[in-house]
């Protein structure tokens, strides 16, 4: 691939540069960009698409987007990203080198490249331990799972209070966090152990669990959601109350760092500052949350985008807000050392035609062999 080219079309009515009046970005946001020398990649799955921000070389901001059906789970590491959708796990390289560009502008070309079929289990939040496991939550099944290479996945862990993978979403296991490079903590909506059972804890039924022991170190929780450790500390979304909450494990006491004016899910941090996604009520207003309360008492309107917050002193400050037909968010996670990533589509001609080389035009006239 040649070091500046136009190797994709700038995308259809639905996928590309999303045009500026749809979204509203705060004035620091592109700075803030610089600053931390990343991008960002954001998943909607009411819109299922998948968004990549970034900032073009004149300081402007960038938001690429391109289809697919329920994008969820997000994982972002050197030169990767996973993507979970409605029935695959997607896996996509960035295909460009240092100092290539596509379109003459963005510095990583995320190209899918594998498409894992799981099937209708409703995957939420995914990460890759240390050892390259790639786990998520299998919601409808009440349990974390890996991929098979045989079968829609593996299940490698439940709740002792579910007694079987049914799937029937008994306790709406949503939210995956690492520690020291493996799954060590998970967020689940209730204890139910019947189809759908834990929507009868909506408001304060959510729990926080190890999985060293299986104990629950925390409950009392809103729809909790994204349990991340970061310098030694926990942080969750205690969703239904909107607040970004700060949990001591060994204790279970916390502590509000941040309400936002949405309803939380997926978490990012990142050099002193949590990124999370907000959506907008399904119904008008949050009905039974405390979401909704708070938005009352504090005459607030909700939102439905990105809110980037300085953990060290709960002020949102930087933010994207969606003003489209975009109504719901998932999860974001960071991309290090990008500045303006796009993405290829999933099928159609211009990914037929986006042929690239692993050595770059380079082939040897004699099969080599170890």
């Amino acid at each position: 691939m040649a070091s500046s080219t136009n190797t994709m079309a700038s995308g259809t009515e639905t996928e590309g540069p999303l045009q500026a009046a749809a979204v509203k970005c705060s004035p620091g946001l592109s700075q803030w960009l610089a600053r931390h020398r990343t991008s960002i990649a954001l998943s909607s799955y009411q819109a299922g698409q998948l968004f990549l921000v970034g900032r073009f070389a004149d300081g402007t901001i960038s938001l690429y987007r391109r289809d697919f059906g329920r994008a969820m789970g997000l994982w972002s590491e050197p030169g990767r990203l996973f993507l979970g959708s409605s029935l695959k796990i997607w896996r996509f390289e960035n295909v460009l080198g240092p100092d290539e560009r596509a379109n003459h502008q963005f510095d990583a070309l995320y190209v899918p490249r594998t498409a894992h079929v799981t099937g209708e289990v409703d995957i939420h939040e995914m990460v890759v331990e240390a050892d390259g496991r790639l786990v998520f939550a299998a919601t409808r099944y009440s349990c974390l799972a890996t991929l098979s290479a045989t079968h829609s996945l593996k299940p490698v862990w439940k709740p002792s209070f579910v007694s079987q993978l049914t799937g029937d979403d008994r306790c709406h296991l949503n939210g995956v966090g690492l520690e020291n490079g493996f799954v060590s903590y998970v967020t689940a909506c209730g204890r139910g152990d019947a189809a759908e059972g834990w929507r009868a804890g909506r408001r304060g039924g959510g729990v926080l669990i190890r999985l060293e022991d299986g104990s629950i170190i925390a409950e009392g929780f809103s729809m909790p959601h994204s349990p991340r450790v970061h310098d030694g500390a926990l942080y969750l979304l205690d969703s239904g109350r909107g607040y970004l909450v700060r949990v001591d494990p060994a204790t279970g006491r916390r502590e509000d760092v941040a309400f936002c004016p949405g309803f939380l899910r997926g978490l990012a941090i990142h050099d002193g500052y949590a990124l999370a996604t907000l959506s907008l009520p399904r119904n008008i207003v949050f009905e039974g949350l405390p979401l909704q309360e708070e938005l009352e008492a504090r005459n607030e309107t909700p939102r439905c985008g990105l809110a980037i917050i300085h953990l060290a002193t709960g002020r949102i400050e930087e933010w994207i807000w969606f003003d489209t037909h975009i109504r719901e968010m998932f999860d974001v996670a960071v991309i290090p050392g990008i500045a303006c990533p796009m993405a290829a589509p999933q099928q159609g001609a211009e990914l037929a035609n986006l042929i690239t080389f692993e050595n770059g035009q380079a082939c040897p006239d004699r099969l080599g062999r170890r």
